[in-house]
């Protein structure tokens, strides 16, 4: 499965430079756990892909490879295949099998758009067997790297990029979504480097006292500031010879912008009260999970961060890398939970708006009903955090007490429970709408709609039937921000 003759990433071009989308099966659960993340490939774009208990056959980059043989699999077969406008239909034979799809039974035919295909559909065959059915456009490589699991080609290409990238010091800026991986990909790329054995440090800009973070950064000479009695090693020189990892850089305060800058443009700096410039050999990584381009962060020190701009996507967009996730995070649990195909197939059609972080809490909560002797559901999995009993002197509706301000959880809950109107929400959390327009703009999860790719709000309007709370709960965005960006993409009819 591996082809020295295509480039580091392995894409599967065609002559001319055009890149091709094959369709790809991979195994997001089956009851010999060394078999998911096994992968069957389209041969063939213009072919069809047959699927039953004997074809086709599949395996990792270098395993044997095997068909499902599952005996609660079908003889008869599946059928995929394109037709003249680019969609995947998918046929199913009258067989005794059950068949789901997303969850749900399903019979006859589906025909699926490239976007949909593009998101991962969810197919669980017999209640026995979960497949991930999507695009690949690159080979399947072992590229493996601790910590960094997947099978799916945004897997492939991240790690690539990670080893591409060690080596050199260059500035690196990650960008994605919170809680898909950013501090383990700069623990990579320190790792890979030659830079390994000196010291990583890693600093969240969020959690940095604005007052203090010059000093904090940079050090400060004895007597610098009131209380300051002996001279403070910054963290640009803890982390000399070696790598500082800045996580939420975007929320750098603005004073100490232009100083970052500084030192990214010729390596010097000051110590707060020095009366010389100190010299960095560290070298610089950053993430941030917001739009710095949208925002009033310094844009000429942006420039400077994306040296090499690494992008992690979110869960949703490499649903096929949810089972060797979720064995991969299993591995770190004692006991083991035991979970069942049906509720596999729910977790893998999820979309995850906390990402791999969430999975990981989810499969630790698993843990704990199976401990106390229940088996785990999936609305017990993906809400157990965000459940809370109101007080029983509170009325629901009700203001909040002064200075009892909602957390992220609250907010994202008020917003599901409200068909993700702010209006509406707003008052159920007692605060104005201007607060709550606030909060979600520094909201981790919650999203501005024009920075969604047009295929995910795509593919979430064809999942929800055009409801656009569903929509808007599928893509964690305001509905009203939904309906205004979907009228700039033609959706007049919402």
């Amino acid at each position: 499965m591996i082809d020295t003759d295509f480039t580091l990433t392995s894409p599967l071009a065609a002559p001319g430079g055009i890149r091709h989308l094959l369709l790809a099966l991979t195994i997001v659960w089956h009851p010999e756990a060394a078999r998911i993340g096994e992968q069957a490939l389209q041969a063939i774009p213009e072919e069809a892909v047959q699927l039953n208990r004997y074809c086709p056959l599949f395996g990792h980059p270098d395993g044997q490879p095997l068909s499902l043989g599952l005996a609660g699999i079908s003889r008869e077969t599946l059928r995929f295949a394109r037709d003249c406008d680019g969609n995947v239909v998918l046929t199913l034979p009258a067989c005794r099998m059950v068949v789901e799809l997303n969850g749900s039974v399903v019979s006859g035919s589906v025909s699926f758009s490239r976007a949909q295909i593009e998101g991962g559909q969810i197919l669980t065959l017999g209640r026995t067997c979960v497949l991930c059915v999507h695009w690949i456009d690159r080979l399947p490589r072992n590229n493996h790297l601790p910590e960094l699991a997947g099978v799916g080609s945004a897997a492939v290409a991240l790690r690539d990029q990670l080893r591409m990238v060690a080596p050199s010091d260059m500035t690196v800026l990650l960008r994605g979504e919170t809680g898909t991986g950013k501090e383990i990909a700069a623990r990579a790329i320190h790792a890979l480097s030659r830079r390994s054995g000196a010291p990583l440090v890693t600093v969240n800009m969020a959690a940095m006292n604005e007052a203090l973070a010059g000093a904090e950064l940079f050090g400060a000479v004895r007597g610098a500031y009131t209380g300051m009695g002996a001279e403070r090693k910054g963290l640009f020189a803890e982390a000399a010879q070696g790598t500082l990892f800045l996580d939420e850089i975007g929320n750098t305060a603005p004073a100490v912008q232009p100083m970052l800058l500084r030192v990214l443009e010729g390596g010097d700096y000051r110590p707060l009260g020095a009366a010389r410039d100190a010299r960095s050999s560290a070298r610089l990584i950053a993430a941030s999970d917001q739009a710095l381009d949208a925002s009033a962060f310094n844009h000429a020190l942006l420039r400077r961060l994306e040296a090499f701009v690494i992008e992690l996507p979110p869960l949703r967009e490499r649903r096929e890398d949810i089972g060797v996730l979720m064995l991969h995070l299993l591995e770190h649990l004692d006991p083991v939970a035991p979970l069942s195909a049906p509720l596999l197939a729910e977790m893998a059609a999820y979309d995850w708006p906390g990402n791999i972080r969430q999975l990981a809490h989810a499969l630790k909560r698993a843990q704990l009903l199976v401990q106390s002797g229940s088996m785990p559901q999936f609305e017990q999995l993906v809400r157990l955090s965000a459940v809370r009993p109101v007080p029983a002197m509170e009325d629901a509706g009700a203001p909040r007490h002064k200075g009892s301000m909602p957390n992220d959880a609250d907010i994202v809950d008020a917003m599901e429970q409200h068909a993700w109107e702010i209006k509406a929400a707003a008052g159920a959390l007692g605060i104005s709408r201007p607060t709550l327009y606030k909060m979600l703009d520094c909201h981790a999860q919650i999203r501005r709609p024009e920075q969604i790719k047009t295929a995910e709000v795509t593919q979430a309007l064809d999942r929800s039937n055009g409801d656009l709370a569903r929509c808007a709960s599928l893509l964690q965005t305001p509905a009203e921000w939904l309906r205004r960006h979907l009228r700039t993409l033609g959706h007049t009819a919402i």
